[in-house]
């Protein structure tokens, strides 16, 4: 069952079908949102990595907001230069 609907004009950005309800990401979405093979997403989680994840029955998903907070985690300080600590 799709909950998302893909809106004219070629954007296949996840739309929820209900009001108000925040998009829910699947990992092979998410993977291939960030150009990484499905089984680095899962290695990711087991070290730790990688955004928080909402398990329903035996799915995975991901919430955009969390996805757009871990992106921001992981970005460059600056070109080149990693973030403090890493």
């Amino acid at each position: 069952m799709n909950h998302y609907a893909s809106p004219a004009g070629g954007d296949k950005s996840p739309q929820p079908l209900i009001s108000g309800l925040e998009p829910l990401l699947s990992i092979e979405t998410l993977a291939e949102y960030v150009g990484v093979p499905v089984v680095t997403i899962y290695r990711w989680r087991t070290e730790g990595k990688g955004p928080c994840a909402t398990r329903i029955g035996r799915h995975l998903k991901f919430a955009l907001s969390d996805v757009q907070a871990w992106l921001g985690t992981v970005r460059e300080a600056a070109p080149g230069v990693e973030r403090a600590g890493e």
